[in-house]
Formats: C-alpha cells, sequence, structure tokens
C-alpha cells in the first residue's frame, strides 16, 4: 500500500437509495474519515450484496483507508504485486547487508519458489532455462558504475532466451496475497524440500531455504502487503531424510593415509596440496578454512604436538555474488563472530607436513600457506580434479566406483570420526571442528552411539569397584 494511504476507524455506511438513472438506479454511499464515497449499481440486490460486504469489514475491525473509501483488506488485493516482483525487490533489499553465500542461498531459494507460483503453466519455459534466468539474472544484483544497486536483468542485457523467461514469469506470476493460500504455500514447500533431480533435499538445506520464503514472507508483511506471515499455519512436513554422515563411505586412517600418498605422487601440483588435504584430514578443516590459513598462525613446533589458530575463511562462492568481483568471499569462521578464533591442536604428523610445505613453497604474499598458480585461491576444480586422480590410485578398482571418499570433504568427516573412535570428548571433538555439539551429534550420531557403550562399561566398572566388599 501507498505510504501517504490514511486509515481510519471513522467508517459510517449508510442505506441504498435510488436514484433517477436507468444505468444504475441504486446508490451505496458511506463516509470514512469524513470523506464522502458512493457507488451505484443496476440492481438494488447488487447494492445491499456491496453494503453487506462492508459491513462485514466494520464488524471485522478492519482499518478504510480515506482516499478510496475500501477496507484494508480490499486495498492490499488491489495494490498487490506479483510474487515475481515482491521476490525480485527482497532479493534486492537483502543483498547490500547479506554475505556472499547467503546472496547465492537466498536467489536459489527463490529461483526453487518462483516457477510454482504461476496461474499457469501454457507455454513454460525451459526449467533449466528458467531457473538460470531467476536464480542469476532476476535475484542477482550488481553494483552499477553510480554506486547504485540493480537487478542483473535491469542492469545488463540478458539473452534472448532469459528474457522470453522472465517475461513468461512476470506474465504468469500470481500476486502476493494469493501466496498466504495454503495450497500454494504447500506448492512452495514441496519444490523447497526437493533436489533438481527430484530426490528429497536434505534437512538442513530444506530449512535454510525455508527461511528465505519466511523472510520473504515477513518483508510482504512489512510493506503491508500481507497482514501476517501465513507460513507458520501451514501444517506441513518435508519428506523424511538422514543427514547422519553414511561412514560406510568415509575413508578410515590407512585409506586417507593411502589417498594423501596418491595426492602428492602427482607431481609439483599435488605436492602442493599434499598438505591442503592433510589439513582437512589431520585437522578437520573445512577447505574455506584452509584455503585462509596464515603461516602466522600456524605454531610448528620442531618437536611434539603443534596448533593452528583459525581465524578466518575463504568460501569460493563464484565473482558474481561478491562485491569485488573475486570468485571467493573473506570472511569469518562458519557460524562465529566475524573476530572469533578457534585453536586446533594438530599432531606432530601435520606439523611435519606444514614445515615441509612451508620449506618447499615459501607462502602468499600476504602470508597463506596455499595459492593458485596465479596467487589467488586455490579453485575447487583444481583440488578436486587432484583428489578424484588420487581416488584412482589409491582405491580398489571396485571400491572407484562406490561413493567411498568420492569427495575431498570425505577428509574432514574421516579425521572428525577418528577423533570420537579414539576417545576424545564429544565437546572438544565439536570444538576443534568447529560444530556446536547438536550438529555434532546430528551427523556422528552413530559414532556417538558407539562409544557410550564404552563409556557405560567405564561406569560399571566404577560401580562395581565401589561396591566390591572391602578386603579383611
Amino acid at each position: 500500500m501507498k505510504e501517504t494511504t490514511l486509515l481510519t476507524y471513522d467508517v459510517r455506511i449508510w442505506g441504498i437509495r435510488s436514484r433517477n438513472s436507468k444505468k444504475a438506479p441504486f446508490q451505496l454511499r458511506w463516509v470514512v474519515g469524513g470523506v464522502r464515497h458512493q457507488q451505484p449499481f443496476l440492481t438494488k440486490p447488487l447494492a445491499d450484496g456491496r453494503r453487506s460486504q462492508l459491513m462485514g469489514a466494520v464488524r471485522d475491525g478492519e482499518q478504510f483507508d480515506t482516499e478510496t473509501g475500501l477496507p484494508v483488506s480490499e486495498l492490499r488485493l488491489m495494490n498487490s504485486p506479483t510474487w515475481y516482483q515482491h521476490a525480485c525487490e527482497y532479493a534486492l533489499m537483502k543483498w547490500p547487508k547479506a554475505a556472499a553465500k547467503h546472496r547465492v542461498g537466498i536467489a536459489e531459494a527463490l529461483a526453487n519458489i518462483t516457477p510454482v507460483l504461476v496461474s499457469s503453466s501454457t507455454s513454460k519455459p525451459d526449467p533449466e532455462v528458467l531457473r538460470l534466468a531467476l536464480r542469476s539474472w532476476a535475484f542477482q544484483v550488481v553494483r552499477t558504475d553510480d554506486g547504485e544497486y540493480k537487478a542483473r536483468k535491469d542492469a545488463e542485457a540478458p539473452p534472448a532466451d532469459v528474457v522470453e523467461a522472465l517475461e513468461w514469469v512476470a506474465k504468469y506470476s500470481i500476486k502476493v496475497t494469493d501466496v498466504a493460500d495454503s495450497a500454494r504455500l504447500r506448492l512452495a514447500l514441496t519444490a523447497l524440500s526437493r533436489k533438481l533431480d527430484g530426490r528429497p533435499a536434505a534437512d538442513n538445506t530444506f530449512r535454510r531455504k525455508r527461511t528465505v520464503l519466511s523472510n520473504a514472507l515477513r518483508y510482504a508483511v512489512e510493506r503491508g502487503l500481507l497482514p501476517a506471515n501465513p507460513l507458520p499455519s501451514v501444517d506441513w512436513d518435508p519428506p523424511a531424510t538422514d543427514d547422519e554422515v553414511d561412514f560406510e563411505f568415509v575413508p578410515g586412517p590407512d585409506q586417507a593415509r593411502r589417498l594423501l600418498d596418491a595426492v602428492r605422487a602427482q607431481g609439483t601440483r599435488g605436492e602442493h596440496l599434499h598438505a591442503f588435504f592433510a589439513c582437512m584430514y589431520y585437522a578437520a578443516m573445512r577447505p574455506s578454512e584452509v584455503a585462509a590459513l596464515m603461516k602466522r598462525h600456524c605454531k610448528l613446533s620442531a618437536a611434539g604436538w603443534g596448533e593452528l589458530v583459525l581465524r578466518s575463511s575463504r568460501p569460493e562462492v563464484g565473482a558474481g555474488w561478491t562485491d569485488d568481483g573475486k570468485s571467493y568471499e573473506e570472511r569469518g569462521l562458519k557460524r562465529r563472530a566475524r573476530r572469533a578464533t578457534r585453536p586446533v591442536p594438530i599432531p606432530p604428523v601435520l606439523v611435519g607436513i606444514l614445515r615441509a610445505h612451508v620449506e618447499q613453497f615459501g607462502t602468499a604474499p600476504d602470508g597463506r600457506l596455499f595459492r593458485a598458480v596465479q596467487g589467488g585461491r586455490v579453485r575447487s576444480t583444481e583440488y578436486t580434479e587432484v583428489w578424484q586422480e588420487a581416488r584412482g590410485k589409491a582405491l580398489a578398482p571396485e571400491e572407484v566406483d562406490t561413493p567411498l571418499a568420492e569427495k575431498p570433504y570425505s577428509l574432514r568427516h574421516a579425521g572428525v570420526s577418528l577423533w570420537i573412535k579414539a576417545g576424545v570428548d564429544p565437546v572438544e571433538v565439536a570444538r576443534r571442528a568447529g560444530h556446536s555439539p547438536a550438529v555434532l551429534w546430528k551427523f556422528y550420531a552413530k559414532i556417538l552411539r558407539g562409544q557410550q557403550q564404552a563409556s557405560n562399561q567405564l561406569i560399571d566398572n566404577a560401580l562395581a569397584a565401589s561396591e566390591a566388599p572391602a578386603e579383611p
């Protein structure tokens, strides 16, 4: 609704009066905040029906707009933009203060939702083209030369197929007021709960995207487009999925060492990335944390254990989602305050690997241990290629065709699993890995439940000792 709208409860509705008119002989009159309004009708039943609608709004405690004379609910419906328009405005509003990863998450969630919130599927564009058009043109924002933020579709010239896809969704997108219908919201939630191939999405992925939908609806409330966020009232549960790590495919210590050796055997590039992967295994670091690791934050003693003090991360997001045009974002540790740190003790084997790495390759000009040939962040495409070649050499042929150690991130799972199996307190495991204890239980419950048996035995032993009769 317009910001200049003046709303009031001061409403008086008069009776129907006859007029000397063949086209509209009956007239309904009412007063809103001292301003008179009238509406002509062809028949008296039509006039009575409209009067009943206005009376019902008064009984429901609705405010009326003095300019149009309409109840708020009708005014909201009349002025409602389409969901597509609102989603574009929401993405634009969130962009300036959102982290690059969050920008991607918003665009992906809105690109999932928007194609199902339409009134027709006539001449619907190819799903891949439509998704690209929404994710990378409608919901991606750029900063113009004069410093203004604009949707990419409005700042650049999209390809013809993208233009056609966006014109289609603009034509058939339903109004925001219609999104509040529970059936529509169920369609949106279903879209969020599925991957592109139709399989159920992971629980945490669904929750993250559902938050985007909820926040977009809250923004609609803020703008006066909806009276309240309708999402909490929808009784809907996503398809059940299991977020636990499948430990059948997490490499064990021997396999992890063979994989690391196979990485190192790939010439200079493999030797450089050997320490990169070793940090993921022996310190259970995320790739984005390894990419940001500085030499000055490494305590590498000549003998014994060392320590890495993690202070930042460099997640890879793509140049189109960052303010500086880099393919990565410089930020603090995941789910931590900007300046928070996380000390991680590291075993002598990793100390030795890092010392040898620094001696052979030095550091980047800013002190980072790992860098690409051109000096930037080591790209995921590069280290994934090395990893896949290592799998082919370190694993048996029948294992290569399985999800065993399928991705480099498997090393982090292997490192955390090793700590748990070694008997390290779960709270300390969670701290070192940068998890909350709740998240650790969510992903590593099977291993932790196994450790409970050993803990139960220790308690049994202690109780037995305390209840044993004293020696004479």
